[in-house]
């Protein structure tokens, strides 16, 4: 029941939004890259939202939105499909979503959206992807060569992960069996090995070690009972964070559920965003 009334929620919010699907924002060799653009029909030009869907970095897509309740506070959310772990290994992934936020700043104004403040967003491994996008402003191996819009920043001005990962170097050694089972094949597929096996890579791939004072306000939220993603990468990422942060754990949460995008915990994150 509880899981039909968040479809229900989900599918009103998006209902009454004015909504662009399929718009292509980049494309490598004859793979076209889209994203779908949901606003709330009753705010001019409203402010930004980037959002990255999970899916163990191998799975999932621009359609699951949980977070379209954010519409009714006055964002816009991009909803961004990138390449997954099965056609690239990383970096394609961070390449891709920060060309996504190129082409949004460059057609701002044709799409109605307001990127002067834009944030980025994710759950599970699209919260690891935000992350490493929000913290790596101008990284050179991470901006890539994406798109037609090289001109544009992918600068970012918040952060909010849900549940998601922030050192694979150490991610291992906090997992449960039951995570192992999911994590070691997703990590195998994004970086062609275990991060033990490939350190240099697994470190350009962790938001915990690019860290600097200039990094946006930073938002994360995770279940203290998650046995996929284990807690201790959001509780060692805002222990590490330079700048401004807030961690919020959910008492008995597992990994992801209604409750992370409920009206409470929405309210939170538009509070934090504003």
């Amino acid at each position: 029941m509880r899981a039909t009334l968040a479809l229900i929620l989900l599918a009103s919010a998006l209902a009454h939004a004015d909504t662009q699907m399929d718009i292509e924002y980049a494309r490598v060799n004859d793979h076209a890259l889209l994203l779908d653009l949901h606003r709330p029909s009753n705010v001019r030009n409203p402010p930004l939202i980037v959002y990255v869907h999970g899916g163990a970095w191998r799975a999932g897509s621009k359609s699951d939105v949980p977070i379209a309740g954010l519409l009714d506070h006055g964002f816009a959310i991009a909803s961004v499909d990138y390449r997954l772990s099965t056609q690239a290994r990383f970096p394609a992934q961070i390449h891709d979503i920060k060309a996504a936020i190129r082409f949004l700043r460059a057609k701002a104004a044709a799409l109605g959206i307001n990127t002067d403040k834009t944030a980025i967003m994710g759950s599970s491994a699209g919260g690891h992807l935000a992350a490493l996008v929000g913290v790596t402003n101008g990284h050179r191996e991470l901006e890539g060569a994406v798109g037609d819009h090289l001109d544009q920043s992918s600068a970012v001005s918040a952060i909010v992960s849900f549940y998601g990962a922030s050192n694979l170097l150490s991610i291992l050694g906090q997992s449960t069996e039951f995570g192992l089972t999911v994590r070691l094949p997703a990590l195998k597929l994004l970086l062609g090995d275990l991060p033990e096996k490939v350190p240099a890579l697994s470190k350009l791939a962790s938001p915990v070690t690019h860290l600097d004072k200039e990094d946006p306000p930073l938002l994360l939220l995770h279940g203290d009972a998650d046995p996929q993603m284990p807690p201790a990468q959001s509780a060692e990422f805002a222990k590490a964070y330079l700048g401004k942060v807030r961690l919020i754990t959910l008492p008995g949460s597992k990994h992801g559920g209604d409750e992370f995008y409920d009206v409470e915990h929405l309210r939170i994150v538009a509070d934090f965003l504003r």
